[in-house]
């Protein structure tokens, strides 16, 4: 069996702030695997974090080769750029968001070696288009979750 996971994650919020959800695809040779989730209130950029922590949480092995496919720039750049070493080594100083998303994805992602992928969204990639309707549907849905940190964060 080969080390390669495929992952392509996309997130969505209703309002930005507002109920939003997010979906990942694992590809792992023939085996494919949907999940998704949904919050009451949270923004775009937390959904688009969440789908990639959601996915690596899945995970049952560790030492995988993964590349992840997001139409998130934001996501994207943090990770391939240098900004979240840089956000970590300052501990998020300036105002920076979603500390805890990152902090988390962080953690996660020493487990595996990451390789992050941009793709056009809402275009032709039938992978995050589904990913998107994954997400979109998770936020339209019933009982959502609670964004503890966020709505905690926004109450300041």
């Amino acid at each position: 069996m080969t080390n390669q996971l495929t992952m392509y994650t996309d997130g969505a919020a209703r309002g930005n702030p507002g109920p939003g959800g997010y979906g990942t695809i694992l590809f792992w040779g023939d085996v494919r695997k949907e999940l998704s989730g949904g919050y009451r209130h949270t923004t775009n950029n937390r959904m688009e974090l969440m789908a990639v922590i959601a996915g690596l949480e899945a995970l049952k092995k560790d030492g995988l080769k993964i590349t992840i496919y997001s139409d998130s720039q934001y996501v994207v750049k943090a990770v391939e750029q240098g900004w979240l070493k840089n956000w970590i080594a300052t501990d998020f100083k300036g105002g920076k968001k979603n500390k805890d998303l990152w902090t988390h994805f962080y953690e996660l992602s020493k487990k595996n070696t990451l390789r992050f992928v941009w793709v056009r969204g809402h275009a032709d990639n039938e992978h995050n288009n589904r990913c998107d309707e994954l997400a979109t549907a998770a936020a339209d849905g019933a009982n959502l979750d609670v964004d503890i940190f966020f709505e905690n964060e926004s109450k300041r």
